[in-house]
């Protein structure tokens, strides 16, 4: 088989079978009329009588030959000609197409053929003429392609293959695109399968030709002395030539299969000065770069880079083009060209933002971290005023700097000021002047360093020493009060005792002790929020604590509100104070109850929070670990933004005079920071409030049997007590007792009063003003003391030294401390191993004697 590269057109198309002639014939139909005619006239000669048989005869097989035609036309058999087909054009068409056409039946037989079919085959003439499945028979590299094709012609499909000819006597091979399609859509269509031969040799040897030269293109620029990029609009580097990943020490497949971004191979925030080209719709732009490439290692190279990026009419940027040139032997060979590279390293990886501004305030000249401050604050691309970077309302204070240095004033004071963006951010402007002589269009050099986190950092600062300094002060008054409430309570206790409930003065007193117990509620308030108070932290599972919290807490919110309580799986334990813990709780149920008048809904939800997810929450403050959250939130008012910083301060209540105190928050604030933990709020007005409180998980460590101080289980069940301080102790069959009790107070009238108390159960009551007195009076009485119950703050000596001093005297000597401070207030102070009692002010006389009886018959 020859290959021809062109095809004869002016062969004259053959058919493989000759197609019959026409079946319709003009003569023939007026060979008819004629004879219809003559036999017209005949019939009118015989007359009209006995022409009427006749007549009708003929009219009835005229009749019969219609109607059998209309049945054979409905049936398909006859069909009208289709003068199209026999046009000449549409024949000539097909007859002297450059692609080889043929049609065969179903039987696989050619039934027509054109020239150029019997050209591409080899077929000398419609004799000749062959199917496909024949004509490339025997030959391998077109055999299963053959099949496909002969496989879809039976199915009736569509099916198209190109294949290589190989050629015969040393002759070039060719390429033949080969296709099969059904003749039509119709059933008896179907059964015809048209097939075409094209010769696409040509234009697979122009193919191969471009391909060969883009080849040779990508071989040339992989191999250019100078690197080469390009990067899309999504940052991803889409190519990357040899040169520039050998220098950078990647590998060309890595790059390539788009696992590396503008951001891998720029060293610092170089990348955002490649990113905030100005937009300019339709242009192209080529700017001009020097920063350092980050190799796979991790180490620099300096580069200078052009970079082309061409903007759309929309504006939005497409892929770039950037040529990158190493200006390492630069720094070896060329001193002038390393001082410039050490200047741009200084410039680009400054911390600080630095921007060159003329006198309008244009950014002339701008380093990376300006460009990356300018991103980080979403301005406008087309923005080039380094005005917009400030807040409006700041905006003329940076103003009056540049206008300072444009008119040549140096020594200008920095401005610190709000920068735009919709996050509250800050930053400080230090603005130097530009010898015009130097440079006309430069007016300022304008360094920005952001002070975002050093203002919440001195903020946060501050608060926590107002609150600090405001829980002193809270603390000290504390503990006045306590030795106040202290005598008021024990005077009040022997009008008790003195009066009957039949007396007309007895409900006068009963008033006096409930004043007083709302009084010592107060200062109990005031020491937890000054962080002062005693806890007696356990073992908790915060989902047990809160369930049987839930009917305490559907009493106090009422029928309005919803309670919906929302455990966690698996809570880690935490160690609190459980009555100090349900405070918290109670408190901030109240609140909630108070917000929302008219009804809603109180949702308090607990949830373990891992270290990890401690450390992506944007709680300020609060160290990366594990702990156990409960958010209490609710669907009220909600609290005002300018007072959310306050509601943890004491004596803050928006409530009405009379209906809150202002320490319910305070207390809560200070029994969780004493506790270890955080407390957050998120409100919104309108929108309800949430408290988020975060305790330390409790690891559990293994148990060491060591003595514990008397004063962490006994003070009179003082844990118990101290949630209500002036409630009496639990009645017991016998309080009296006897031995000698040296009781050392500096307070005369509260020590006179504990002394009668003491007096009246029983006990032997030596008195002391302060520690010295109290030194002396043990001399004196030598081993009669059996118990001392001293204050804790005194003159001259305090109760930790002398505690001390009687040990020293008196190791086995028992000692029960009384204070309005918390015990963990001075226990530092004692010495290692010491073992004491202690008894919160302010406290009942059945407190005290029935502390004094338990201390007493304690094992030594």
């Amino acid at each position: 088989m020859t290959a021809e590269t062109d095809h004869d057109i002016t062969r004259e198309p053959v058919a493989a079978h000759e197609p019959s002639p026409r079946s319709g014939s003009i003569a023939l139909v007026l060979l008819v009329a004629a004879g219809l005619v003559a036999v017209a006239v005949g019939l009118m000669t015989l007359g009209r009588a006995q022409a009427q048989p006749y007549i009708l005869g003929i009219l009835a097989v005229l009749a019969m030959v219609g109607l059998f035609n209309l049945f054979a036309f409905a049936a398909g058999i006859i069909r009208f000609a289709d003068r199209n087909l026999d046009d000449p054009i549409i024949a000539r068409i097909s007859d002297h197409s450059f692609d080889g056409l043929a049609v065969t039946d179903a039987r696989g037989h050619v039934v027509y053929s054109n020239a150029a079919y019997l050209t591409l085959t080899g077929a000398t003439g419609p004799q000749d003429v062959r199917p496909v499945e024949r004509v490339f028979i025997g030959n391998p590299d077109v055999s299963e392609a053959v099949f496909r094709l002969l496989k879809a012609a039976r199915e009736g499909k569509r099916q198209q293959e190109e294949v290589r000819i190989s050629g015969q006597d040393g002759n070039q091979g060719r390429w033949l695109r080969m296709r099969v399609r059904p003749l039509g859509t119709g059933k008896r269509e179907a059964k015809y399968a048209v097939w075409s031969i094209a010769d696409i040799t040509r234009d697979r040897e122009r193919q191969e030709d471009v391909f060969q030269e883009l080849q040779h293109a990508i071989e040339y620029l992989d191999h250019a002395p100078c690197g080469f990029f390009s990067v899309n609009p999504a940052g991803e580097l889409a190519y990357v030539n040899a040169t520039l990943a050998n220098w950078l020490d990647y590998d060309l497949a890595e790059i390539g299969s788009g696992g590396l971004k503008l951001t891998d191979i720029v060293s610092g925030d170089g990348a955002s000065l490649l990113t905030s080209i100005v937009a300019v719709p339709g242009e192209v732009k080529t700017e001009v770069f020097d920063i350092d490439l980050r190799m796979r290692t991790g180490k620099t190279m300096p580069v200078r880079l052009y970079h082309k990026l061409a903007f759309g009419a929309d504006g939005a940027p497409g892929p770039s083009r950037t040529l990158v040139i190493s200006r390492a032997r630069d720094e070896r060979s060329d001193p002038d060209r390393a001082a410039e590279v050490r200047f741009m390293r200084f410039f680009d990886h400054t911390p600080m933002a630095i921007a060159t501004v003329d006198r309008g305030g244009n950014v002339v000249r701008a380093n990376a971290r300006y460009a990356k401050l300018g991103q980080a604050l979403g301005l406008d691309s087309a923005s080039k005023s380094i005005f917009r970077a400030v807040n409006s309302r700041d905006r003329h204070l940076l103003i009056a700097a540049i206008n300072q240095a444009a008119e040549g004033q140096a020594d200008i004071a920095p401005v610190e000021v709000a920068l735009e963006g919709t996050k509250e951010r800050w930053g400080q402007f230090f603005v130097t002047p530009v010898d015009a002589a130097e440079n006309e269009a430069e007016a300022a050099i304008v360094h920005m360093l952001e002070t975002t986190e050093r203002r919440a950092l001195e903020n946060q600062i501050n608060q926590s020493q107002k609150m600090e300094t405001v829980g002193q002060l809270a603390g000290g008054i504390a503990h006045d009060f306590n030795n106040v409430l202290s005598a008021i309570m024990m005077a009040n206790d022997f009008l008790l005792n003195a009066h009957k409930p039949t007396d007309p003065s007895f409900q006068d007193i009963m008033q006096i002790k409930q004043n007083a117990t709302r009084a010592a509620t107060l200062v109990r308030q005031l020491l937890a929020f000054s962080r002062r108070q005693t806890l007696r932290p356990q073992v908790l599972d915060l989902g047990d604590a809160l369930s049987d919290l839930t009917m305490l807490l559907r009493r106090l919110i009422g029928e309005k509100v919803k309670l919906d309580l929302v455990h966690g799986r698996d809570l880690w334990p935490v160690k609190v104070d459980v009555s100090q813990f349900e405070q918290v709780i109670v408190n901030l149920a109240v609140n909630a109850r108070d917000a929302m008048p008219d009804g809603g809904k109180l949702i308090i939800r607990t949830a373990n929070v891992s270290t990890e997810d401690a450390g992506k929450l944007a709680y300020k403050g609060m160290p990366a670990a594990d702990y156990v959250r409960i958010e209490v939130a609710d669907t009220g008012t909600g609290i005002p933004a300018d007072i959310r910083d306050k509601i943890f301060e004491p004596f803050f209540s928006t409530k009405e005079v009379g209906k809150g105190t202002g320490l319910g928050l305070s207390t809560v604030y200070g029994i969780v920071k004493q506790t270890g933990g955080f407390i957050y709020v998120d409100s919104e007005p309108g929108q309800g409030t949430s408290f988020h409180i975060f305790l330390p998980r409790h690891h559990a460590e293994p148990e060491v049997q060591v003595e514990q101080p008397a004063a962490l289980v006994s003070a009179v069940n003082g844990a118990a007590k101290e949630a209500t301080p002036a409630a009496e102790a639990k009645p017991r069959t016998d309080l009296t007792g006897q031995g000698t009790i040296l009781l050392v107070e500096d307070e005369e009238g509260l020590r006179a009063l504990n002394a009668r108390g003491l007096r009246s159960r029983g006990y032997t009551v030596v008195e002391a003003e302060n520690g010295v007195e109290a030194m002396e009076v043990l001399e004196e009485e030598s081993g009669a003391i059996d118990l001392v119950v001293s204050d804790v703050v005194m003159p001259e000596m305090d109760g930790p030294t002398l505690l001390k001093a009687m040990r020293e005297r008196n190791p086995d000597i028992k000692f029960i401390f009384v204070s309005g401070y918390a015990e963990d207030a001075f226990e530092k102070s004692l010495p290692e191993g010491q073992q004491f009692d202690f008894l919160p002010k302010p406290f009942t006389l059945s407190q005290l004697v029935a502390a004094v009886k338990e201390t007493m018959t304690k094992a030594g």
